[in-house]
């Protein structure tokens, strides 16, 4: 099995790390950096549980190799809270779905948040079908989705700041405000 030196940023954080030339990104992310947040669904690219953020864009991590990402910025889930406060707070997108109800059994909810994410940066206050249209590439079979949209759109309606790649808010950036945070696009079913 041949094996290459991976260097890329996840999280806001610089890795170097040896891996299989066939290794999927999902797997890298889950047995190397014990990165579990990012969930192993369909194994093919249907379902968007794996749902990652390659410099900002939505990826699906499951058919995605680990090679391919040399060089570039991977954020998960945990890269959205890590750091937050002394206790790894939340962040908005993450406190919306929990106190709007947009997780059920939580298994779609990484990937879910992770594509929302990415249009929220993208587009800060987005349509319902923008939304829709957003996660169309996840999966939940728990839901009939509307606590989802509903959680996405509190984030947009009420204004947050937004968080740039590298995952620190602009006044943290500036220096304002404590620690810093670790911080394909995807087409499928209509959600």
């Amino acid at each position: 099995m041949s094996k290459r030196l991976l260097s890329l940023t996840v999280n806001g954080r610089p890795r170097d790390m040896a891996v299989a030339d066939h290794a999927l990104l999902l797997d890298v992310l889950r047995q190397q950096l014990a990165l579990t947040g990012t969930k192993q669904g369909c194994d093919g690219g249907e379902c968007g549980a794996c749902t990652v953020l390659v410099d900002g864009q939505p990826r699906l991590a499951c058919i995605t190799l680990a090679v391919q990402v040399e060089g570039r910025t991977i954020e998960t889930i945990e890269g959205l809270s890590e750091g937050r406060g002394a206790h790894g707070r939340m962040s908005a997108l993450q406190q919306a779905f929990h106190e709007k109800l947009g997780t059920q059994c939580g298994y779609c909810t990484p990937g879910m948040v992770m594509a929302a994410e990415a249009l929220l940066r993208r587009v800060p206050h987005p349509s319902e079908a923008q939304i829709r249209d957003a996660l169309a590439g996840n999966l939940c079979r728990c839901t009939g989705y509307v606590k989802i949209v509903e959680s996405v759109q509190a984030v947009a309606e009420c204004g947050r700041e937004p968080v740039p790649a590298h995952g620190l808010a602009p006044h943290e950036a500036a220096g304002h405000a404590g620690p810093a945070a670790d911080g394909g696009s995807q087409r499928g079913r209509a959600a």
